[in-house]
């Protein structure tokens, strides 16, 4: 399975321009086979998301994009978040006491959002973003010496506020991911690689062999001035 796991929604993510519908049906076109919502330090989307997934059929999860003291952390399989800005580790340790799982969100990227080398002080993450879809290659290939230093499953995600970036970055999936409970319970298990569109298909990379990972095409059609 291809999923993309990080994507913002106009409703709560104030630098987004995509409704839930236009992330559907784009992602559906790609040929991703499920959908992660994870807006700014908000889950409202939540029961929205579970009725529209319903009435489509289509695998829709909510997790969220908490901007940590430290940078972006991906989380998902919480039920609740902090509504302050804490640490880094404090947010793990948030996530992992709910038995949810989480992830660093384009740790490098010039945006001063990433954790950047506090990578190195904390503990309890399950991986790392080593592509995505606003970052340049440069930043994603240092993400992935990242991963592999300390043995974090490598992950790619689009990060899309604006309908072209919708699934530009993905990971792959080796097992059926039909809920939740699936996803998180896959970040433990692992096997996971990140993949990006081209050609009208989704191609993994390697993380030993991050020189196949093309130059950032994508980049330029970036229109809006996205958080992260």
């Amino acid at each position: 399975m291809f999923i993309d796991l990080h994507m913002h929604e106009m409703r709560n993510s104030g630098d987004s321009y995509l409704t839930l519908e236009e992330i559907v049906e784009i992602a559906k076109k790609k040929g991703l086979d499920a959908i992660c919502i994870t807006d700014h330090d908000n889950m409202d989307i939540r029961s929205f998301a579970k009725e529209y997934s319903a009435k489509t059929g289509y695998p829709i999860f909510v997790g969220i994009d908490f901007y940590s003291l430290q940078g972006d952390i991906i989380a998902y399989g919480i039920e609740d978040y902090p509504r302050e800005r804490i640490s880094a580790q404090e947010f793990i340790d948030f996530v992992r006491e709910q038995g949810g799982v989480c992830y660093s969100a384009h740790p490098f990227r010039n945006n001063r959002r990433g954790m950047e080398e506090h990578l190195d002080e904390v503990t309890g993450l399950s991986g790392i973003e080593v592509l995505n879809g606003s970052t340049h290659r440069e930043a994603c290939m240092k993400a992935a010496e990242y991963a592999k230093k300390l043995d974090l499953i490598p992950v790619g995600a689009s990060d899309c506020h604006v309908p072209e970036k919708v699934g530009v970055c993905a990971t792959y999936f080796p097992m059926e991911i039909q809920s939740e409970t699936d996803l998180v319970r896959a970040f433990r298990s692992g096997g996971m690689k990140p993949a990006y569109y081209k050609d009208g298909a989704y191609h993994i990379v390697e993380i030993d062999d991050m020189d196949a990972f093309p130059q950032e095409e994508w980049i330029s059609s970036r229109k809006n001035k996205e958080r992260g």
